[in-house]
């Protein structure tokens, strides 16, 4: 279902938050609402599973996620986040190439936006300057999360 200029703020207070797209102005934040979508899912449904190819960000409008990994050989999942109103999730899938590396489930009927990555690659494919700002973006969140792992390993 396209997206209703009512939901058009909230999607643009989500998009603020987000790293990748905070540097973006207002002409960029209304070109990538174009592309989303508002899909429904009903309690306890995936929205992705673990491994699965990461090709869209979401949003949540109402209702709460789950995010986890499952449990191989393991008796019980382990719960990363419980997310819900205004929250976002697989916003990496925009930019890399890896696969899930957790799944996502609703708790509760749920509505959300979404992305899909091929929209959002056409779009920074005809927009240089968008391009521009999304990618020191990016660079920026990449070296944190490169520091957060040694930190971690170390």
């Amino acid at each position: 279902m396209p997206i209703s200029g009512n939901d058009s703020s909230l999607i643009i207070k989500i998009l603020k938050q987000l790293e990748l797209f905070s540097g973006l102005n207002e002409a960029d934040h209304s070109e990538i609402i174009k592309r989303m979508t508002l899909e429904y899912f009903p309690k306890n449904h995936v929205i992705f599973h673990e491994g699965d190819v990461g090709d869209c960000f979401y949003a949540i409008k109402r209702g709460m996620v789950r995010i986890f990994h499952e449990a191989a050989g393991q008796k019980q999942a382990e719960d990363i986040a419980i997310l819900s109103d205004g929250d976002f999730f697989g916003e990496m899938a925009m930019i890399e190439d890896n696969p899930r590396n957790s799944t996502a489930q609703t708790i509760e009927e749920s509505e959300v936006f979404k992305l899909n990555k091929k929209d959002f690659i056409a779009l920074v494919s005809s927009d240089p300057n968008m391009s521009s700002r999304i990618s020191s973006e990016f660079l920026t969140r990449l070296k944190s999360n490169i520091r957060r792992e040694k930190e971690a390993n170390s």
